[in-house]
């Protein structure tokens, strides 16, 4: 099957998608074209996967305002909302109310580049899918797993089964000229099932990219990669079609997520996800802690020499306010530490 093809414009917001995050564009089906060499896009992932795991369900209002501090920091991609059922993800209850709040015109009156703002929904069935078109998203990311003890505790379903699902999806999302992305959970290793093997990750790249996914994402959920695994695994995808845009997804539960992600950059990859503060995790993998910080991110990218258009100081102030909002120190060191030089 071919790549899903880029469409005009993303048609429930009447924006055409364009500079993202220091030079990357947005395309339909793919989310983002691919980015100018020396250029790293941060896709904001805190308001949907940071939220999720905290005990702690904040209000409408607040998510709103974390997605607004997240823009007025430069991010231009954010993952905002989940389309699952309420009952078992009870902090994304409100994904409707959200994205009614950043569809208002007045929402993105300060914003520089308004044109260039995408707002992402994670889908798993047809029935978010429909929610996710209805609300107004600019994109959908959806996910399968590497392995099958995640896939069936954490969808209910077999790996065969989400790939089937995805496939599907991925037909939707050409057919409503939306943009969709994927994102494989336990590559480097699974809570139920131990190692999961790079060929039976890469078995799952193959699959989604004869299914037409332009983006896929690696994801770390619990934690457990190291930087050679990610050079490997990258390469690997290089492999099975140059011209897929891998994106990476990195939980530093083991304190490797920030390794991770510059070995993922030298390896060629410019996307990666974070959460601004550092919060987050899977609610269905026991001890999955925090995402990278977006803060921190920015910090080692940008002493680094890669360029993303976003602003430290703000970012780090945000990450000190969500843990505010969320009652508790967030995992971030840079709101605390400060930048340098200063």
């Amino acid at each position: 099957m071919p790549h899903l093809a880029p469409a005009e414009a993303t048609r429930h917001s009447g924006r055409v998608n364009g500079r993202v995050n220091g030079g990357v564009n947005s395309g339909v089906n793919g989310g983002v074209s691919d980015p100018v060499p020396g250029d790293v896009q941060i896709v904001e992932v805190g308001p949907r996967d940071g939220l999720q795991n905290e005990a702690v369900v904040l209000p409408t209002t607040v998510k709103v305002e974390l997605i607004r501090r997240a823009l007025a920091a430069g991010v231009r991609r954010i993952e905002a909302v989940s389309f699952v059922h309420p009952r078992l993800v009870p902090q994304m209850a409100d994904a409707e109310d959200v994205m009614a709040a950043v569809r208002e015109p007045s929402f993105l009156a300060g914003v520089a580049d308004p044109d260039a703002v995408s707002f992402i929904g994670l889908v798993l069935n047809p029935r978010g899918f429909d929610r996710a078109v209805a609300a107004g998203v600019d994109e959908v990311n959806v996910v399968v797993s590497a392995s099958e003890g995640f896939a069936r505790r954490n969808q209910n379903a077999s790996r065969a089964e989400l790939l089937a699902a995805a496939a599907d999806l991925a037909e939707r999302a050409r057919a409503a000229g939306l943009a969709a992305s994927v994102v494989i959970t336990t590559c480097f290793g699974c809570p139920f099932d131990g190692e999961v093997a790079p060929a039976q990750v890469l078995d799952t790249v193959r699959a989604l990219v004869e299914a037409g996914y332009r983006e896929i994402a690696i994801a770390d959920t619990i934690g457990v990669g190291v930087p050679a695994q990610v050079t490997d695994l990258v390469a690997g995808m290089r492999s099975i079609d140059d011209r897929l845009r891998v994106r990476a997804h990195f939980h530093n539960t083991r304190n490797t997520g920030y390794a991770n992600a510059i070995a993922a950059v030298q390896a060629g990859v410019h996307v990666l996800d974070a959460s601004i503060g550092g919060v987050g995790g899977c609610p269905f993998a026991p001890n999955a802690t925090g995402n990278i910080a977006t803060e921190d991110l920015q910090y080692l990218l940008q002493r680094s020499g890669f360029r993303t258009g976003l602003d430290l100081g703000g970012l780090a102030e945000t990450g000190l306010w969500i843990g505010e909002a969320l009652g508790r120190p967030t995992p971030a060191l840079l709101g605390h530490a400060g930048g340098f030089p200063r």
